[in-house]
């Protein structure tokens, strides 16, 4: 019992986010009316119209500065139930590994970065269309990546003979030319990527609008966690 409590034991910061995405959508699906729930997407769903310039500052809630929150606070609203629960199952795992090596600031500001990279990576595939993203898939996918550079190293928290406590999450991190070579690393990555690709025709079940899986924010998610982890990584090489 006592080698596997690392794994199942997850951290406060992605329990505090977890509850938060939680409480978030029952507010809207047992306190919100339909209309009160549309003003809440506008204002907090990040829609790239909003950078439509015949748009700007006269349609959409919030302004400049909602703009700007859009890019994070997209990230705590989901389409359903189902889709919050993946998202919150898929944090638990990958997340908490990522959470006990980088703490609970990086880790919140990494949560951020990926989510903005995600809505980047949206905004570039559709343009200014009115095409809304919920949901903190885009982030989870950054949390994957980064879980990827260490998870299956010699001594860690999924490798055969994983060190014990804390250690197994301090193993050095493999640099991206290394991942190339590592079977069991690149075979999750394809895995992730043909899943994602697939499953983006699903449409997304949200009030007033009609939304499909952003995969592109996935993707992007996915790159800037796996391509942002140095900087955020407090375990030196070597």
């Amino acid at each position: 019992m006592s080698e596997r409590e690392p794994i199942l034991n997850i951290p406060g910061v992605v329990t505090a986010l977890s509850l938060a995405m939680i409480a978030i959508h029952a507010a809207r699906i047992f306190l919100l009316s339909d209309d009160a729930d549309r003003e809440v997407l506008l204002t907090f769903a990040f829609i790239p119209a909003r950078f439509e310039p015949s748009l700007a500052g006269t349609w959409f809630p919030g302004g400049a500065a909602g703009d700007v929150w859009t890019f994070v606070t997209y990230g705590f609203l989901h389409a359903d139930w189902t889709h919050l629960a993946v998202n919150v199952l898929w944090l638990a795992v990958f997340g908490s590994a990522v959470a006990r090596r980088f703490g609970t600031l990086r880790s919140l500001v990494f949560f951020a970065v990926t989510a903005a990279a995600g809505a980047v990576g949206h905004l570039m595939a559709v343009g200014t269309a009115f095409v809304p993203v919920i949901g903190a898939s885009a982030a989870v996918s950054g949390f994957t990546a980064a879980a990827l550079r260490f998870v299956f190293q010699a001594g860690g928290p999924l490798s055969p003979m994983r060190a014990s406590g804390e250690d197994a999450f301090r193993v050095p991190a493999l640099g991206l030319t290394a991942m190339v070579r590592n079977g069991p690393v690149m075979g999750m990555i394809v895995v992730w990527i043909a899943v994602n690709v697939a499953f983006g025709a699903i449409n997304l079940p949200m009030p007033g609008f009609e939304g499909q899986i952003a995969w592109q924010a996935h993707l992007a998610g996915f790159a800037a966690g796996l391509f942002l982890f140095r900087f955020f990584d407090p375990v030196r090489a070597g």
